[in-house]
């Protein structure tokens, strides 16, 4: 065992915590690499972001025997990915950061594609595709953050969590649709 205290003393955390304190919530004592966190919440936000306009285009071109309930479920993950977009955003300004909303280039900061699906089945598969590339995107973040910055971990984390539950649901929806 070590013989170091287990926290800085009082008046160490008081002038570190005066220091620099336009910053806000970055101390010193913030071990990430601040602008690659930013960069990378600035890629989920538009992955958010593309998620939310094609699970809203497939809320209302669904159609078939099935539509209404699949219909009502695209409408409830929409809003869902949209409270993913506003948590990445929020976190981006605490960092010091600035959400990117621009359209210019959504695109291709998302790690999501948007493909609008001719028919439910395929409207499906491809909100599925993208749930599966959001897992592994969001589990790549929460491994490389590790111990560094574990407020952003553990709202990917969080994040991470509801996309394995979309990815559940539309694996099952899919399951009842090709059976």
């Amino acid at each position: 065992m070590t013989d170091q205290p287990f926290l800085t003393d009082v008046q160490t955390l008081r002038a570190r915590a005066r220091a620099h304190i336009e910053n806000g919530a970055v101390t010193a004592g913030y071990r990430a690499q601040r602008e690659t966190v930013v960069k990378l919440l600035n890629e989920a936000l538009a992955t958010e972001i593309v998620c939310v306009l094609r699970y809203r285009r497939h809320h209302f071109m669904a159609q078939g025997i099935n539509a209404q309930s699949v219909a009502a479920e695209f409408l409830v993950h929409a809003n869902e990915e949209q409270q993913h977009a506003d948590q990445i955003a929020a976190r981006i300004v605490q960092l010091g950061g600035e959400p990117d909303f621009s359209p210019e280039g959504l695109l291709t900061r998302s790690h999501a594609e948007y493909v609008e699906g001719k028919d439910l089945v395929e409207m499906i598969k491809e909100d599925l595709v993208a749930e599966r590339i959001a897992i592994d995107s969001y589990r790549e973040m929460v491994a490389w953050l590790g111990n560094n910055d574990s407020t952003t971990r553990r709202m990917l984390e969080g994040i991470l969590a509801m996309e394995e539950e979309h990815a559940d649901d539309l694996a099952g929806m899919l399951a009842e649709m090709t059976a």
